[in-house]
């Protein structure tokens, strides 16, 4: 009995393999190459440097406007988290036995700042804020921050010449196969 039990999962195991190598050459007639344009759509990544961020801008002004509208019911009025992560203040604390993560303490590169927000918020509908809307928020984080003046507007160019506090403050990784 024990022969057949072990020729039934061995058979079956074959089968398997077979089946499989059967799907993966023939086609299905299903689903067709991404376009150009469609890749493009999707291809909103923007780099630490700032490379990759649209044309635009945005006020600290206006996105106080927009905060307070998309952003304050999860992140508090000034930042100051809620249902969503706290954004301002914890400047000097990520030394210390309690550190305080926010945009102005422990983020190193403002322009990830505004790819996280274009791409995740608000948490209920993201990717639904223009990117003026986006370097405006930005803007005003960065200003509940003391990051920029309360008359700060915001492109790719200013955007990426913020220098963070905490841009220094992390460790590199020494492995030979982590790109730096």
């Amino acid at each position: 009995m024990r022969w057949l039990d072990t020729c039934g999962v061995v058979s079956a195991i074959l089968a398997g393999i077979w089946v499989n190598a059967a799907q993966a050459q023939s086609p299905f007639g299903i689903g067709r190459p991404a376009t150009a344009a469609e890749v493009a759509g999707w291809n909103i990544d923007v780099g630490r440097d700032g490379s990759n961020l649209p044309k635009g801008s945005g006020s600290v002004a206006h996105g106080r406007e927009v905060y307070a509208q998309q952003c304050a019911s999860c992140h508090g009025d000034k930042g100051e988290g809620g249902l969503g992560d706290r954004l301002a203040g914890g400047q000097g604390t990520i030394g210390t036995a309690k550190p305080v993560r926010t945009v102005g303490s422990y983020w190193p590169y403002a322009p990830t700042l505004f790819d996280y927000i274009r791409r995740a918020m608000p948490q209920n509908a993201p990717q639904s804020l223009g990117d003026d809307d986006v370097y405006a928020v930005s803007a005003y984080v960065l200003n509940l921050n003391g990051l920029v003046g309360a008359d700060a507007i915001l492109d790719a160019k200013s955007l990426a010449a913020i220098r963070m506090p905490n841009r220094d403050k992390f460790v590199g990784d020494a492995r030979p196969d982590v790109k730096k």
